[in-house]
């Protein structure tokens, strides 16, 4: 698995789409340095960009990889080599390639202006952590589609769609039911539903250590008495970690039982 993964992983770093993805973050991370002059400012804008633009990216170049790697991956599966180890190292080194054009295109930016001489260190790394997962999480759900639906028009449709539904539709949906059901409490179902997406649990928790909480009114102060706690952000981690978790799972069975 490993040297699939080496293979996959040299593959995509050699690919134009992750120079323009690295050089992407890169650029950006200069300029709202420049244009805020405080990390702190330049944290917050890039939550907003990273909460959404890694889940797409990860799902686009995914879904994309997995496509039009298909000839090689049928070529390894007439080798005598588990399913389960080629389709795992595919995943791995798409990930890792993404994760770290992410991890570097900020950091040297960050760490040029300065970042390990201020108190902003632990938020930025948090900020990396989550679109790490999210990377992660958004690639597998990705392998996933594109394993079970051989045609190519129907697994980019339902890749975007998931995306689409997991970082708009969700969130339309949450505050309608919180503005109609708004006479009942709806703490407990606040941070159900809020764990039950990967992007708003990374959201609130990049929120809530930049202490501006507030802006989130009364659902805010929910958040805070739970997720602002030692044991709120452990289990935050856990819930992002078993995001990451399932979706391979589920593509070892579902590589087992397909049929090429």
């Amino acid at each position: 698995m490993f040297k699939i993964l080496q293979y996959s992983f040299y593959d995509l770093v050699r690919s134009r789409w992750s120079y323009v993805y690295f050089l992407f973050y890169l650029v950006l991370g200069f300029a709202l340095l420049f244009l805020n002059n405080s990390v702190s400012k330049s944290i917050i804008t890039l939550m907003n960009i990273i909460i959404v633009l890694t889940p797409m990216i990860g799902t686009i170049f995914g879904i994309m990889y997995f496509y039009s790697s298909r000839e090689f991956t049928e070529l390894l599966l007439a080798q005598p080599i588990k399913r389960t180890t080629i389709f795992l190292g595919q995943y791995f080194g798409v990930s890792f390639s993404l994760a770290l054009s992410l991890i570097l295109g900020l950091g040297i930016p960050f760490t040029v202006y300065g970042l390990w001489e201020s108190s902003e260190v632990i938020n930025f790394g948090l900020l990396l952590a989550s679109g790490t997962f999210l990377t992660f999480i958004f690639v597998a759900i990705s392998v996933n589609i594109a394993l079970l639906h051989d045609n190519r028009i129907k697994g980019f449709g339902y890749a975007i769609l998931i995306w689409l539904s997991l970082a708009v539709i969700y969130d339309g949906l949450f505050l309608i039911s919180l503005m109609v059901f708004e006479d009942y409490p709806l703490d407990k179902f606040s941070l159900v539903a809020t764990m039950l997406n990967p992007i708003d649990l990374s959201r609130i928790l990049i929120l809530l250590k930049l202490d501006i909480s507030a802006l989130l009114g009364y659902t805010g102060a929910v958040f805070q008495k739970f997720f602002g706690t030692n044991m709120g952000i452990l289990t935050s981690f856990l819930i992002l970690l078993t995001w990451s978790t399932v979706p391979v799972l589920l593509i070892k069975r579902i590589a087992n039982k397909k049929d090429f």
